[in-house]
């Protein structure tokens, strides 16, 4: 394909994904954030297996700025999947610590 195809492909996968994400209410984000940290953990094997096997230095170039790419959006895929979860975690009771083998409290 030429650069043109491909360059027109990408910029409508990119507002065709925005527009989807857009829409999905509050209370699937976090399911969906699940399923798209699965997808882009797929997207890190396949950029680091190109990056092994680039021959051309280009080829490397963009294959390494994938590996990163694809690295930040898992991890912080994965925090905000974490932030999300906070929001479902019932809150503490006062005058309890976490001491790491149960809640004991707190003498005053």
């Amino acid at each position: 394909m030429d650069p043109i195809s491909l360059l027109t492909i990408t910029v409508l996968a990119v507002f065709v994904g925005f527009e989807v994400v857009s829409k999905v209410s509050s209370t699937l984000h976090t399911p969906l954030m699940s399923g798209a940290n699965a997808i882009h953990g797929i997207i890190l094997v396949g950029a680091i297996i190109v990056a092994g096997q680039a021959a051309d230095p280009w080829v490397l170039a963009v294959a390494l700025l994938a590996v990163v790419l694809a690295t930040a959006n898992l991890v912080g895929g994965f925090v905000v999947t974490d932030r999300m979860l906070e929001m479902f975690r019932g809150r503490k009771k006062p005058g309890l610590e976490n001491t790491g083998s149960g809640n004991r409290e707190v003498q005053k």
